[in-house]
């Protein structure tokens, strides 16, 4: 059976390495909460993203309406707000793997042949 009616939301993890001293690379991850947006909104979307004007940052913020395990640096939870977001989001990598993660998250499950 399918639910025709879908929460608004749904939660992915997200994967990031950020640069680190040594030409390195150090790994993190959150939870992001989704807003689930319909089929022609994702066609709009890939259109828009091969413009030189539509960003991976215009891309998260339009997608991501919360989160779970983004701390400060005392290991406190820090909870979602438009001004924390854009703080997350000025962090460079962060809105092109939130845009990556969102992206597999429409993609679904990879099939056996």
């Amino acid at each position: 059976m399918f639910k025709l009616a879908q929460s608004p939301s749904y939660k992915w993890s997200v994967k990031i390495e950020l640069p680190v001293d040594g030409g390195k690379f150090e790994k993190a991850t959150f939870d992001a909460e989704f807003k689930r947006i319909s089929q022609s909104r994702i066609n709009e979307l890939r259109v828009e993203m091969e413009k030189p004007t539509y960003s991976e940052l215009d891309l998260a913020k339009e997608v991501l309406v919360g989160w779970s395990g983004v701390i400060d640096a005392d290991g406190n939870e820090i909870p979602f707000s438009e001004g924390n977001r854009d703080k997350l989001l000025d962090i460079p990598t962060v809105a092109v793997a939130i845009g990556i993660a969102f992206f597999e998250s429409l993609a679904g499950a990879k099939r056996k042949n």
